[in-house]
């Protein structure tokens, strides 16, 4: 019924970009908080970046290094994720999660409750 919706994911060069977007199915999500994790084979998910209701509050991974930008389009309810020169250590699957705490998205349900809404997930597949 509601549902929030990952693309963008794709095979890039190292040192390339991508794009992801993020886009949920109704209006609710101009009142949650939004953010990204992502999980390689083999590996926890780990938290990638998270933003506030307006956008005015915005959280990200240390690993990121300035690379990553996180950026929401309530007209369109949808959460973007811009990812600049890409190395082969971001391949992962990427979910988008949602929650009406920022506190809640930025843990993804670590050490308490989880998101009310989690993504299906995109694949980033980066090569050397």
């Amino acid at each position: 019924q509601v549902q929030l919706v990952e693309s963008g994911g794709g095979l890039v060069q190292a040192g390339g970009s991508l794009r992801l977007s993020c886009t949920a199915s109704a209006r609710t999500f101009e009142r949650y908080a939004m953010g990204w994790f992502r999980q390689a084979p083999g590996k926890e998910r780990e938290f990638v970046a998270a933003i506030t209701v307006s956008g005015g509050g915005i959280s990200y991974a240390d690993f990121e290094k300035g690379r990553f930008t996180i950026s929401r389009d309530n007209s369109k309810n949808t959460m973007y994720l811009q990812m600049n020169n890409l190395q082969p250590e971001d391949t992962a699957v990427y979910y988008c999660n949602a929650d009406r705490s920022f506190e809640t998205v930025r843990l993804g349900g670590a050490g308490g409750t989880p998101p009310e809404y989690w993504g299906q997930g995109t694949q980033v597949t980066v090569s050397s």
